[in-house]
């Protein structure tokens, strides 16, 4: 058995003095990702800091209209005003787990949550993310649910939430507090490709800890679709799923979002699929034109190279639902 130190703080302050004193500290939240990984001996923290009993698991509304939720809430039930606001959110949030896993998973900790590669976490198998310099087991073995864009040789794992792809699109920032104070990111910034070190799964610094993530206000009118395909009906992680916001001016498309999950080791902006809809009526054809633009760049390996096809038949579905067809 591999020990540790368990630290329970009881404020934000002491959280970060405990984690920035020592480079093998590892937060908890919720547990429901972070246990799995120390029981299964992929994680081997000196120090385990419990940070569930921090003030931070208010939802509150903002001056502007935005909504600012607390790291520590949990993923359901959630707030009514969340609900009717953002129901992207919620839609991403009910296809994630089950009601039960949801109750005891934290907003903080479903977005930094481990890739669900199976490579990390058998230990017998070489891993970059968990043991740098290894190599990577998908590389030549299974890599049938591994990215399409942005993989290298080095890691080829997606992230998992489906909270992250969907606030992506709604343009929310994460509140971060750390040994220097506090500071902001979009959540589209918060992850990182794997490049040559993917052990580095965020940008984080040490030390650091996110308070809560800020949603900006809904435009009126907003068309939303959180879709998700995966193997089994039950609640599975995504092959593919899209997220998208889309903002309509005189029956064209003003403004658009779309973000991609199951595809990278971040979700993934499909940013030419954006510009495909942009200025034109929301109808099936503009629809098949983004689908075809988000498949665009994917670099596929012939265990996954359906992916490419899933990419676009399911931005092309979400879109056609938030049109209302």
């Amino acid at each position: 058995m591999r020990t540790f130190h368990y630290s329970r703080p009881r404020e934000v302050g002491e959280a970060v003095e405990l984690l920035a004193g020592d480079p093998r500290a590892r937060v908890v939240a919720g547990g429901t990702d972070q246990v799995t990984l120390l029981r299964d001996g992929v994680r081997a923290p000196s120090r385990v800091v419990d940070i569930g009993g921090l003030p931070l698991d208010r939802v509150t509304r903002l001056p502007d209209g935005g909504v600012r939720i607390g790291a520590l809430a949990r993923n359901a039930p959630l707030d009514e005003t969340v609900r009717e606001h953002y129901p992207l959110l919620a839609q991403a949030l009910a296809s994630g787990a089950s009601p039960q896993i949801r109750n005891m998973a934290t907003f903080g900790g479903n977005l930094l949550q481990g890739v669900r590669c199976p490579y990390l976490r058998t230990t017998e198998f070489p891993c970059n993310r968990r043991d740098p310099g290894s190599g990577c087991a998908a590389v030549a073995g299974d890599s049938a649910h591994h990215a399409v864009f942005g993989a290298t040789k080095a890691c080829l794992a997606v992230h998992p939430s489906d909270l992250a792809v969907a606030l992506v699109a709604l343009d929310a920032v994460v509140r971060v507090v750390g040994p220097d104070g506090r500071r902001s990111m979009p959540v589209g910034d918060l992850h990182r490709l794997p490049g040559d070190a993917p052990q580095r799964e965020h940008n984080l610094g040490h030390g650091e800890l996110i308070e809560a993530v800020e949603l900006p206000p809904q435009p009126p009118g907003r068309r939303v679709r959180y879709l998700k395909f995966r193997e089994r009906a039950s609640f599975a992680f995504a092959l593919v799923s899209a997220a998208v916001a889309v903002d309509l001016r005189g029956g064209a498309v003003r403004r658009a979002r779309i973000a991609l999950g199951g595809v990278a080791a971040k979700p993934w902006r499909a940013t030419g699929a954006e510009r495909a809809l942009t200025g034109r009526k929301l109808d099936d054809g503009a629809a098949r034109a983004a689908a075809r633009a988000a498949a665009e760049g994917a670099e596929p390996r012939p265990d996954n190279a359906y992916k490419v096809q899933l990419v676009s038949r399911v931005v092309r579905r979400a879109l056609n639902d938030a049109g209302g067809r």
